[in-house]
Order: C-alpha cells, then sequence, then structure tokens
C-alpha cells in the first residue's frame, strides 16, 4: 500500500515540496493559519525516512486541521541541524524537526541507550523498547530539556561496514581496517568495539578519502551509500548491523504549548499515523536498498555478528554509566 520506487518517491517529494509556497485561492485563508514549519536534513524525496515521516504529518495535519498549516523545510533549508535544534528549546526558528536521537543527546544525556552498538534485536525490538516504559521516560527527559517528542519511528536500514577494496567476510576482517564514522564517542566505540579502527571524519570527506586510501571503508545504511554514489568508489558490504538510530519527530515545547489541545489532538494523531507509516516500511526499503546496491555490483556479506554483540557488551555497560542510563540500558535487553 505504501510502496513506491525510488523516482516515483522523488518525484512525488519535489512537487509536493517545491509547491508549498505557491498562491492559490485559499492564500488568505492560509495566511490566517497558524504555521507550523518542519525541518528535516534529509533532502526532498520521499525514498528517506526522516523526510517521509515529516511528510506524512504535514499531509495529515493539513487535510484535517481548519487552523494549522504544515510546512516541511528539507535539506536544512532552516539552518544545521544542531543550530535549529538549539533554537527550538527557546521557541523560536523551526517549530519541529526530524532526525536521529543522537541531535539530542547534547541536551538529554540518556537519549544516548538509544544508539548503543549492537543494543537493537530487531525492527519491533526498537518498536517496543520506543513504545514502552523506556521511550515514556525518555520522553519526559525531553519534555524537561525543552522538546515535545511526537513520533519514534525507526530508520530504514541498519548501518553496516562499507569496505573500499578488502572483503568483509568474518569478524576477524575487520581488525585494524580505518573505518569513518561520525565524530560521537557512541559510534566510535562501536567500531573499536569490532577490532576495527574508527577514523571520525566529516561526511563530505567521505568519497575522496575512500579514492585515496585515507579510509578502508565507513559505516552506513545501504541507501545512503547510493544517494551519495559510494558504490563508485566501495566494493563490499558486511552486515554487521552495528546500529540502528530510530527516527525521531520532535517539536519545540515552547511552540507546541501555543496550540489549544484540540490542534494539538490533531497534530498528535498525525504524528501517529506518520509513525505507523514510516515503520511499516522500514523492512521493505531496506530490502530495496540491497538489491539495488547489489545490482549496482557491490558484494553483500552475511557475518557472524556473534563474536560482535558479545565485544561490545563492555562498550554498551560503560556508555549507558556515562549517560545515567543503566537502568534503561537493562530494560532494553530484558525486552
Amino acid at each position: 500500500m505504501h510502496r513506491r520506487t525510488l523516482g516515483a518517491a522523488t518525484a512525488l517529494a519535489l512537487a509536493a515540496l517545491t509547491t508549498l509556497g505557491a498562491a492559490g485561492p485559499a492564500a488568505a485563508q492560509a495566511a490566517a493559519k497558524k504555521l507550523v514549519r518542519i525541518h528535516t536534513a534529509g533532502p526532498a524525496d520521499l525514498g528517506v525516512d526522516n523526510t517521509m515521516l515529516a511528510h506524512q504529518f504535514m499531509t495529515y495535519v493539513n487535510a484535517n486541521s481548519n487552523t494549522i498549516e504544515v510546512k516541511l523545510f528539507p535539506n536544512s533549508q532552516l539552518g544545521q541541524s544542531r543550530e535549529v535544534i538549539e533554537a527550538m528549546r527557546l521557541g523560536s526558528g523551526a517549530s519541529a524537526t526530524t532526525g536521529g536521537p543522537a541531535e539530542y543527546a547534547s541536551f538529554v544525556k540518556r537519549v544516548g541507550v538509544l544508539g548503543l552498538p549492537f543494543v537493537w534485536k530487531s525492527y519491533g525490538h526498537a518498536e517496543a523498547v520506543l513504545d514502552g516504559p523506556v521511550g515514556k521516560e525518555l520522553n519526559g527527559d525531553m519534555e524537561k530539556a525543552g522538546f515535545k517528542v511526537l513520533a519514534w519511528a525507526v530508520s530504514w536500514g541498519y548501518r553496516n561496514v562499507v569496505t573500499s577494496k578488502k572483503e568483509v567476510k568474518g569478524p576477524a576482517d575487520l581488525k585494524g581496517l580505518k573505518i569513518r564514522t561520525i565524530p560521537t564517542k557512541v559510534f566510535v566505540s562501536a567500531i573499536n568495539a569490532m577490532g576495527a579502527n574508527a577514523t571520525p571524519m566529516n561526511f563530505g570527506e567521505i568519497y575522496t578519502s575512500l579514492q585515496s586510501g585515507v579510509l578502508d571503508g565507513y559505516e552506513h545504511t545501504a541507501s545512503t551509500t547510493i544517494s551519495f554514489k559510494f558504490n563508485e568508489v566501495a566494493c563490499c558490504i558486511a552486515m554487521t548491523r552495528h546500529l540502528m538510530d530510530p527516527t525521531v519527530l520532535v517539536f519545540s515545547l515552547a511552540e507546541w504549548n501555543k496550540f489549544s489541545p484540540a490542534e494539538q489532538a490533531v497534530m498528535m494523531k498525525g504524528a501517529k499515523e506518520a509513525e505507523t507509516i514510516v515503520r511499516k516500511m522500514a523492512p521493505e526499503k531496506e530490502a530495496e536498498a540491497l538489491a539495488q546496491v547489489k545490482k549496482l555490483g557491490m558484494k553483500v556479506n552475511e557475518i557472524d555478528v556473534a563474536p560482535l554483540q558479545k565485544a561490545a557488551v563492555a562498550a554498551q555497560d560503560e556508555l549507558a554509566k556515562e549517560f545515567g542510563a543503566e537502568a534503561l540500558l537493562a530494560q532494553m535487553r530484558k525486552q
């Protein structure tokens, strides 16, 4: 029902997102509505989880509210995620944003538990945790910091290790490889726990660093490999499934409190509808992306991750203690 090819999704998204400011017969009425501006760093492409989450929320609310108009600003049009989030805490700039929980870790330390290496057993496990006591506690933490969580979805794919020349067929093959990752402690710990050498680096430097041999590889989703044409400089994917960031729709609490209970109810229902759609699409979208990288000539290897999962337990414990999230981690492991 929600299945779309990447090309169709892109066309639909571009059509929807580029006509948001267009004038029409209802322009005068729309001008009187309360404006909700949603930021996302993702492109104007419904083949991207963050963009789809925001787009579905926008579509529902605009169709079901006479007093609210939601506009989506993709491609970081409202600024880089960090500065957008900081402004949201103060009730300025964007009304809401979609992205990963790691972006909020500077303000809400315990939310970092959602990004621990090898913590997720499956999409279903992630959804159960986010819908349960752990998710509710983190929602409370976020609210204390000035944020209102409207929806927890899941990313369309696990992050895996992608290499430029060496084919990784087992955990031992990862040893010593220089793997680019996001410059945060959680991501660095995840790569080092696997025996590779984490190499923090700006995203924009990946392509040329793979070409020059500065990097042996990077870690990311299959869809990202396709979007940025990394298949041109990388040969192989090892299905480590070491990280899977949930996708979250977050409102500025100061902005949220400006809306009536009825308006809040409409937006909350829209967020839950969007959450359900994005969650259902996750396995399908991951499978599509993996099939596509194979068509592009890349090798995709399933490997025995049990030794990697075992090695990551110490890193999980250490980081959870640092975040003050030991109890949350214990609950996540039980589910």
